[in-house]
């Protein structure tokens, strides 16, 4: 039973999402309370997974039977265990906001579902064109999802999205391509092995099947240049499906990325290929000060946040790059607490737009009076994200910074200094508008249901979502130990090293 809980994990969103695309017919209502029990279903299903693997090693599923390396194989282990509880607990976090914020059709909770399981296909895939499949799931989803909005911006910003996360998409195929042509095989554990034993690190088809994988996820994490599909797409969504592709479409991306990084490829390839190598540590650091210089440059809140995920993502991506046992867990900490963060922050930005219509830098002053529950969460979540210990983001950045230093990356070491001080900047330019400017918008109390005059409800249920994450954002650094322990697990090529 046990090993068929990772097939579960993709079958069961999909059927849950199907459900509200037919009871719509009927009732519009049905659509909330489906795809609820379904996200407590699969919360539940993740976490007993993650425990088991936790316990007894890792679990791995062969789809209709069929054995790997010439079946679909389904592999769990602590990483993608941690990333898995993390997609359904995110996603139930979000669909409870959504019951106030909406929007509230079936078809919304049916492209809401068909995109956890896209992440979750994403998360628990052994296999590189599987992995593929996933990723043209998850983007279909996410691109109706954005154009669920009701301004035309919406369509624009989704449309946008479709054009370069399908160039992306491609560049990943056509590299699957070329890895099969050179080793004849599609599993990630036996991908590894052929490269090995073939010591083909250094043969045309592998290089360019590397950049070509490798560049395509890179867009779909939105790096720097290749990040202009994600500040339209995340400013003009829902207040509900900003907060949960900001939180979860990058991040299962940049996990996709590390475990072809060291899962298939290795940090064999890395080493015996250093171009490899230096080629993604500078296209992430470009990406970390342009995000950071980017944001410091915004008006708009939700495109401030939006260029922030560019640079913290270069950030992410810089730590796996770098490749030692102290970047990698201090990117994957990253990785995973920046999903809790800046969900949690884009969240707040849809209680203070609904509640005081303030979206820009000035709108925020003096909220910290005015919304003070929303206000308080948002600058936890702001901190956070700076690296104020004890939260999750200072522990991140800390072991990427260590783990820079004992590789002696010193221009790494620099930009990551530099970054810690932009991203100060601009989110402490915000806070300071909250508690420390005069309120030029009125708003009433966090503590009940009110209007902005529009009719756009906030919900207890909303606040207690931002209060939840930012709490999160502070507790999640008691979980670093284990963490560790999960990577020493899945990676010891690298981290026993």
């Amino acid at each position: 039973m046990i090993e068929q809980i990772p097939v579960l994990l993709v079958v069961l969103p999909i059927v849950g999402g199907a459900i509200p695309l037919v009871a719509s017919l009927v009732s519009e209502r049905a659509g909330w309370p489906v795809a609820t029990l379904t996200l407590v279903v699969q919360a539940g299903l993740a976490g007993l997974l993650a425990w088991t693997v936790s316990t007894s090693g890792t679990v791995s599923y062969a789809v209709g039977g069929f054995a790997a390396p010439y079946g679909i194989e389904l592999v769990v282990d602590g990483l993608s265990g941690a990333v898995a509880v993390l997609v359904a607990v995110v996603s139930l976090g979000v669909l409870v906001y959504a019951r106030q914020a909406g929007p509230h059709s079936g078809p919304f909770y049916g492209l809401y579902l068909l995109l956890v399981a896209g992440l979750t296909g994403m998360t628990v895939t052994g296999d590189v064109f599987n992995l593929y499949v996933f990723l043209e799931i998850t983007g279909l989803a996410a691109y109706g999802l954005v154009a669920s909005g009701r301004d035309a911006s919406a369509a624009v910003a989704a449309l946008k999205y479709l054009i370069i996360g399908t160039v992306g998409a491609s560049l990943y195929l056509l590299g699957i391509g070329y890895l099969l042509a050179a080793t004849g095989t599609l599993n990630m554990a036996d991908l590894a092995e052929k490269l090995g034993s073939m010591a083909a690190y250094d043969s045309t088809l592998v290089l360019t099947g590397f950049g070509l994988m490798v560049g395509g996820l890179t867009v779909k994490v939105a790096l720097f240049p290749l990040h202009t599909w994600q500040p339209d797409a995340y400013a003009n969504a829902p207040d509900t499906v900003s907060a949960f592709i900001s939180a979860l479409v990058s991040t299962v991306s940049a996990y996709a990325l590390a475990r072809l990084l060291f899962s298939v490829f290795t940090v064999e390839f890395l080493a015996a290929v250093p171009t490899a190598r230096w080629a993604l540590v500078g296209l992430a650091c470009v990406s970390i000060i342009a995000g950071s210089a980017l944001a410091v440059s915004q008006d708009s809140v939700q495109r401030m946040l939006a260029y922030s995920s560019v640079s913290q993502f270069g950030l992410v991506v810089a730590g796996f790059a770098i490749a030692t046992p102290l970047a990698v867990v201090g990117a994957t900490v990253h990785l995973l607490g920046h999903a809790v963060m800046k969900g949690g922050l884009f969240a707040a930005t849809g209680i203070i737009e609904r509640k005081t219509g303030a979206t820009t830098v000035n709108g925020y002053a003096g909220m910290g009076s005015r919304v003070p529950v929303s206000a308080f969460a948002f600058a936890v979540l702001s901190l956070a994200m700076v690296g104020v210990p004890p939260a999750v983001g200072f522990v991140g950045k800390w072991y990427i910074v260590l783990g820079a230093v004992n590789a002696e990356n010193w221009p790494v070491v620099a930009v990551l200094l530099a970054s810690t001080l932009l991203t100060l900047a601009y989110f402490a330019r915000l806070v300071e508008r909250l508690y420390f400017a005069e309120p030029t918008i009125h708003a009433e109390p966090d503590e009940a249901p009110v209007t902005d005059g529009s009719g756009q409800a906030v919900s207890f249920g909303m606040v207690a979502v931002v209060v939840v994450a930012a709490a999160l954002a502070v507790a999640l650094t008691a979980a670093v130990p284990e963490l560790q322990r999960v990577l020493e697990e899945t990676l010891p090529p690298l981290l026993n090293q």
